[in-house]
């Protein structure tokens, strides 16, 4: 997972990043509200990890400016001192997905970001044969239909494919599409991704007429969507 980490005690987002880059996942830390909503109007992430008392913008004020401005629901955890039992109230009625008293356990941390984690990628995580009308995916094959035909595509297309599919309606930065089907970093050129994007809209046929319309967004990425006319 990329995750974005809200967090102005140095120490504390040392050893936040320490352990969840260890677990495998990739740490962006931010020290003040307005610096995380400024990376997340250009960026993407899988998780953000917030704490409540942050200079400019509090994190509960980052968690409604997120719920009101983003066009998906980015998973949030909050790690945080407050620990009254309003606060953490407020929080979760405010949209956060789970709420961490500090100081936490490193294990527990983790298997809450799993289960967030679990939560927002729904039961088609483990499933072998995807459906996304006309478009059907199989994945133990990689191979891919449309309308029951098969298409051809490379192993690299099809994995493009499965992610667009699997977070349709989700703006995506370049960057992020790169750091999570390549593997590679967003400071490599990111011309690769709109190479096959381009390539993809072609032997898809994604258009309004198969239900489907792949976006761009000036100064972001792309956004798989459904099609009014589908």
């Amino acid at each position: 997972m990329i995750i974005a980490l809200l967090e102005d005690d140095s120490d504390q987002s040392d050893l936040l990043s320490a352990w969840l880059e260890d677990a495998g996942n990739k740490c962006v830390v931010f020290n003040s509200g307005k610096a995380i909503t400024k990376s997340l109007l250009g960026e993407s992430y899988d998780l953000l990890i917030l704490d409540w008392l942050v200079p400019d913008m509090n994190g509960l004020e980052v968690l409604e400016w997120v719920r009101e401005n983003l066009d998906w629901h980015i998973p949030v955890l909050f790690i945080t001192q407050r620990d009254a039992e309003e606060d953490v109230v407020q929080a979760l009625q405010g949209g956060a997905d789970d709420y961490m008293a500090k100081p936490v356990k490193r294990a527990e941390m983790l298997a809450r970001i799993q289960s967030i984690s679990r939560r927002s990628q729904g039961s088609s995580s483990s499933e072998d044969n995807l459906e996304y009308p006309p478009y059907t995916l199989q994945r133990s094959t990689r191979s891919l239909k449309l309308n029951g035909e098969a298409i051809e595509v490379t192993r690299k297309e099809f994995e493009l494919t499965l992610f667009l599919f699997r977070n349709a309606g989700r703006i995506l930065s370049r960057g992020y599409i790169l750091e999570t089907v390549w593997g590679r970093s967003a400071e490599v050129n990111t011309r690769t991704v709109d190479t096959h994007i381009s390539r993809l809209r072609r032997k898809l046929s994604i258009s309004p007429e198969n239900g489907w319309r792949l976006s761009s967004i000036y100064q972001h990425g792309y956004r798989l969507e459904k099609s009014e006319n589908a």
